[in-house]
């Protein structure tokens, strides 16, 4: 049998974690403005290696700050049509966390707000096992 991977292993493979920022960013900002607001806005350490998101207020631009071991990356990306689907953050909340196929989905312009997960099924736990076995796609 092969083993294809599942979303569940792909998004807890070890890895940056992904950060969102919830209000609009000016897209002027460039390395070490973009650091302050990790701090400010979202909490973090822009040293980590972490991936932090930033999008314009028109919602077409998005801009992604990580540190790479001796200095920062900045990834820039304009559409030009259309703007990215973000996904809901709850009100107040500086900031929200992505899973990678969270990520992949947004900047491939699925919009995540209208996907639905489908019941599956799960094995019941075995009365007396040491270790229940659960499928989870």
């Amino acid at each position: 049998m092969i083993g294809l991977p599942s979303l569940q292993a792909l998004d807890g493979a070890p890895g940056p974690r992904i950060w969102l920022a919830a209000e609009a960013t000016d897209m002027r900002c460039g390395f070490d403005r973009l650091a302050q607001r990790v701090q400010a806005v979202i909490g973090a350490d822009p040293l980590s290696g972490h991936l932090f998101l930033f999008r314009s207020r028109g919602g077409n631009r998005l801009k992604i700050l990580t540190w790479d071991r001796d200095g920062y990356v900045l990834w820039y990306k304009r559409l030009e049509v259309g703007v990215f689907k973000l996904p809901r953050v709850a009100l107040g909340a500086g900031s929200v966390e992505l899973r990678a196929s969270e990520l992949a989905m947004l900047l491939g312009g699925i919009d995540m707000a209208k996907l639905k997960r489908v019941p599956r099924y799960e094995r019941p736990a075995q009365r007396g096992a040491k270790h229940a076995e659960t499928v989870v796609a």
